[in-house]
């Protein structure tokens, strides 16, 4: 087989519908339109969602609960991908940021206790769980919580 023996398969390049063209075409007249309503008005067309009056989708199936404006985000961090900073040294959101472990510095930072820490180093954060709290402590390493 060559490119050039390829082409359309049969069927695929029907021809169109050429409408209003007189009642011998079979689609003369109404124009595929058919009589009177909606569809057979210039400018055709129903909102998004109409269902013929009757009651639409999103107005039948039930609302439930509540999305508060007030809620808060973290960006979650694990102890044991803190082995991967020096000893002594100071982390914080730029730092975590620089070192691909959270998207944006801007949003707040939660320490989660999954692994295990070996070094000794100050980290700064918004929150910390109680399992990560005891490791950090049990290392000897400090804890900053930021506001």
């Amino acid at each position: 087989m060559k490119i050039n023996n390829i082409g359309m398969p049969k069927g695929a390049n029907r021809k169109t519908k050429r409408r209003g063209r007189g009642s011998a075409s079979g689609h003369g007249k109404t124009s595929c339109r058919g009589h009177k309503g909606t569809g057979a008005r210039s400018g055709r067309g129903v909102r998004p969602g109409f269902e013929g009056g009757q009651m639409p989708l999103i107005r039948r199936i039930p609302k439930k609960g509540f999305n508060s404006p007030f809620k808060k985000f973290y960006q979650v961090v694990n102890v044991d991908s803190l082995n991967r900073f020096e000893n002594n040294s100071e982390i914080g959101p730029k730092e975590l940021k620089n070192a691909g472990l959270i998207g944006s510095e801007m949003e707040m930072i939660k320490i989660l206790g999954d692994g295990k820490l070996t070094k000794t180093i100050t980290i700064k954060a918004h929150k910390v769980s109680t399992a990560a709290k005891k490791k950090i402590e049990e290392v000897g390493a400090k804890l900053v919580i930021l506001k």
